[in-house]
């Protein structure tokens, strides 16, 4: 199977599972509990008033029907309106986007930036005390929630020591780009950095420690094989050994983790958001649930979806074009 029939099959298999994510988020709007006409309507209003609401709400036709008008508004770039804020649904999102993507982002650079040296070391320090040291932060890691630490961080760095801001960035839309790419502002630099320090270290940890323990276990494999043996019988230094042969051998299947963990936490940076007022998708879709807005619910839920498919899909391909003995059936 070639490149391209491979990406086209796994594109109408991530057509199906986006249609399955889209069919179960509307359903579950059926399934809640409470109505989006007791958020709009007025407290005193009466049966009629509420009646009138659920008409221009789309809200009183049968769910077959608006799930084909639903499908039908999807498939020409129409996420609805929302009921709170009177706008289109996929502007509101689409404007969140951007700051999730660039938490996500910052978040796996902080992961890649400690665990692959720390699992390297790990493996290469064996059964010493920084073998046990990195070993207990990959288990603290992955035991401690992310809201947890997120409040921690916070009381204790922000409000404790004074170091770093609490809650979301004051500048831009997507500052990382606007600052970095487009005009150079060393004084937005700095502000935008220590306002993504926190979330993206909450976000990281236990991302963090899962490449630690990958890191650890893929470099132990490697440094057992007979050709790093050959490469130190024929005396080359432990630096180039260690880091050229055997930790480019582990990159492979850690890129595919790293892959499909950055769709996790585009998907997992909820809470994260919300602990720190981020100013994202999380938030977004934890105040429209407050307020049943479900247009918001559906169309971000539905973003995260497809945004999860296409980084699988991508991560596939890049692994089979790094590794030639994996097949592409």
């Amino acid at each position: 199977m070639s490149q391209f029939q491979f990406l086209i099959r796994r594109g109408l298999q991530g057509l199906l599972v986006v249609w399955g994510v889209i069919t179960v988020v509307f359903l579950l709007r059926f399934m809640t509990p409470g109505s989006p006409v007791d958020f709009v309507a007025p407290i005193d209003a009466g049966p009629e008033l509420r009646a009138q609401i659920a008409a221009n709400l789309g809200l009183d036709q049968p769910m077959y029907i608006q799930y084909g008008q639903y499908l039908t508004g999807l498939l020409q770039g129409d996420m609805g309106y929302s009921y709170i804020r009177g706008r289109p649904a996929a502007e509101i999102i689409f404007m969140r986007l951007p700051a999730t993507i660039e938490l996500a982002v910052a978040a796996t650079v902080v992961a890649i930036a400690f665990s692959i040296p720390l699992g390297v070391l790990s493996a290469t320090r064996r059964h010493e005390p920084a073998d046990y040291a990195a070993t207990t932060f990959s288990l603290v890691g992955i035991s401690t929630p992310n809201f947890w630490l997120g409040i921690m961080l916070i009381m204790f760095v922000s409000v404790g020591l004074g170091l770093l801001p609490t809650s979301q960035r004051p500048i831009g839309l997507l500052p990382a780009l606007e600052l970095l790419v487009f005009h150079f502002e060393p004084a937005g630099v700095r502000i935008w950095v220590t306002h993504m320090i926190l979330p993206a270290v909450t976000l990281g940890t236990y991302f963090t420690a899962m490449i630690v323990r990958l890191t650890r276990s893929g470099m132990l494999d490697e440094l057992g094989r007979p050709y790093v043996q050959a490469a130190r019988a024929k005396g080359l230094p432990e630096t180039l050994v260690t880091y050229k042969h055997a930790l480019r051998n582990t990159m492979i299947p850690i890129i595919t983790v790293l892959g499909l963990q950055l769709g996790t936490l585009i998907g997992g940076a909820v809470i994260t958001e919300y602990v720190f007022n981020w100013p994202g998708l999380g938030t977004l879709i934890i105040d429209a649930i407050n307020v049943r807005d479900w247009p918001i619910i559906q169309g971000a839920l539905i973003v995260i979806g497809i945004g999860f498919v296409v980084i699988n899909i991508a991560v596939d391909a890049l692994y089979a074009r790094l590794n030639p003995r994996v097949s592409l059936e």
